[in-house]
C-alpha cells in the first residue's frame, strides 16, 4: 500500500472552520485527521503542502517512521502549527492502518480498558444572565451531565479586567456549586488570562466548592509558573491543550505540576504522539482530560485513545457541529449526556461524504480580541 495525496477539506462549523485532513491510498482505503488550531489555518496548510512532499509514494503502515520523517526531517523541530499539521496526518495513518486490517484503533494500541469514556460539556458564555445560566446548569444535569464546564467571566464589551474577573469568576463559581450541589463535578476554564497574583487568589477562593480541576489558570509559554502555583493552592490543575509535543508536556509531568494532562490530538502530533504522552504521565498518576472544542473527527480519535488508556479522568465534548456539517458525516461518535460510547467501527470510527464536503471552502473565525481598561492587549 502506498500514499497517493492528501486533501484539505474545510467545512462550516458554528461561524468557524473544521479543517479536515484526507489521506488516500492506492488501494482505495483512506483516513481522516483533523487540524487542531484553527485560529492559522493558512500556516497549517502551508505546513500539510510541504509533508505531501514528504508522504506521497510512502507506506501509510509505517506510522512511527513517517511521524519521526515529519516531525525532524526540517532539520528544525516542528513547532505547534506544523505539529497541527502532523497531527491530523498521524491520525488519517492510523485510521488508514484500522480500516485495513478491519479493526477499530483502540485495538492497535492494546486494546480497551473501559465500556465507555466519561465526558463534559461547556455550560457556555451566557454569564451576564445570571439566572439564565444557573438554570442552564440544572438543565444539563437533569439531562444527565455529570461534569460542567465553564469559563471566567469578562465584561461584554471585550474588556477584561483582571479584578473584576477574579471577583466575579469567584462568585460565579460559588453560585453554580449552590445552584447543582455536590455531587456534580465542575471545571472553571481559565483559559490563560489572569496573572498569577489573580490565578493564585482565584485558585484559593473557589477550594472550598471542590471544583474538579481548574484549566489553564496560567499562561503557557513558560511551564515553570505552574511551580509557584502549585505551591500557593490545594486545588486540582490541568494545562496542556496548547502543546504539541511529547516534550512541552515534559516539565509539568515530571514536575508533578499537574494533576491532568489535556492532550489535544489534533495539536499534539497526533496519537502516535499523544499515546507517549499518556504513558508518560500515567508514571505520575497523572490523568488524561483530552481537549475538544473541534468536530467529530478529534472527537472519534479522542475516544480510541481514551479507550486504551488506563489513566484517563474525561473526554471534552463542547457542541455537536451545526447541521450543515453533521450531514457530511457518514459515521461519527455517539455522544449521550456524561459520556461517548463505544465504537466498534474499523478504524477511528468516523467518515464523511467528501464529495459533498468539496462543495464548502469555510473561513476561520477571527478569536474575540480582549483589552484591559488601559487598552492593552490580553489573552482571550
Amino acid at each position: 500500500m502506498k500514499i497517493t495525496g492528501l486533501e484539505v477539506l474545510t467545512l462550516p462549523d458554528h461561524g468557524d472552520s473544521m479543517m479536515l485532513v484526507a489521506v488516500d491510498t492506492d488501494e482505495g482505503i483512506h483516513g481522516l485527521g483533523e487540524v487542531g488550531i484553527r485560529s492559522r489555518q493558512k500556516a497549517v496548510a502551508g505546513g500539510l503542502e510541504h509533508l505531501a512532499e514528504l508522504l506521497v509514494g510512502e507506506d501509510p503502515t509505517r506510522i512511527e517512521h513517517l511521524w519521526q520523517v515529519m516531525f525532524r526531517r526540517g532539520f528544525f523541530p516542528a513547532d505547534r502549527f506544523l505539529a497541527a499539521a502532523i497531527a491530523a496526518v498521524d491520525v488519517a495513518l492510523w485510521d488508514i492502518r484500522g480500516k485495513a486490517l478491519g479493526v477499530p484503533v483502540h485495538e492497535l494500541l492494546g486494546g480497551r480498558v473501559r465500556d465507555h469514556v466519561p465526558a463534559y460539556v461547556h455550560v457556555g458564555d451566557g454569564y451576564h444572565d445570571r439566572e439564565r445560566f444557573l438554570q442552564r446548569c440544572r438543565d444539563l444535569v437533569a439531562e444527565g451531565w455529570g461534569h460542567l464546564r465553564f469559563s471566567t467571566v469578562h465584561d461584554e464589551d471585550d474588556v477584561l479586567d483582571p479584578r473584576r474577573c477574579l471577583r466575579g469568576s469567584v462568585e460565579l463559581f460559588h453560585q453554580v456549586r449552590e445552584t447543582v450541589g455536590d455531587e456534580v463535578e465542575l471545571i472553571l476554564d481559565v483559559h490563560t488570562r489572569l496573572d498569577p497574583p489573580e490565578a493564585v487568589t482565584l485558585c484559593r477562593e473557589i477550594e472550598a466548592a471542590r471544583p474538579y480541576f481548574v484549566e489553564d489558570p496560567l499562561r503557557s509559554e513558560n511551564p515553570e509558573s505552574f511551580r509557584m502555583l502549585r505551591a500557593r493552592t490545594g486545588v486540582p490543575l490541568a494545562a496542556g491543550e496548547q502543546f504539541g509535543s511529547k516534550w512541552e508536556f515534559r516539565r509539568l509531568i515530571e514536575g508533578d505540576l499537574i494533576d491532568y494532562a489535556r492532550v489535544d490530538l489534533g495539536v499534539a502530533a497526533g496519537l502516535t504522539e499523544a499515546k507517549k504522552i499518556a504513558a508518560m504521565a500515567e508514571t505520575h498518576y497523572i490523568k488524561l482530560a483530552t481537549h475538544n472544542p473541534l468536530g467529530p473527527v478529534t472527537a472519534a480519535s479522542s475516544l480510541q485513545l481514551n479507550l486504551a488508556c488506563p489513566n484517563v479522568a474525561v473526554q471534552e465534548h463542547q457542541t455537536d457541529p451545526e447541521p450543515v456539517a453533521a450531514g457530511l458525516f457518514t459515521v461519527r461518535p455517539s455522544v449521550v449526556p456524561g459520556r461517548v460510547e463505544y465504537s466498534d467501527v474499523p478504524g477511528i470510527g468516523v467518515d464523511i461524504d467528501r464529495e459533498e464536503a468539496r462543495r464548502y471552502q469555510a473561513v476561520a473565525a477571527e478569536r474575540p480580541h480582549l483589552r484591559t481598561p488601559d487598552g492593552a492587549f490580553t489573552n482571550w
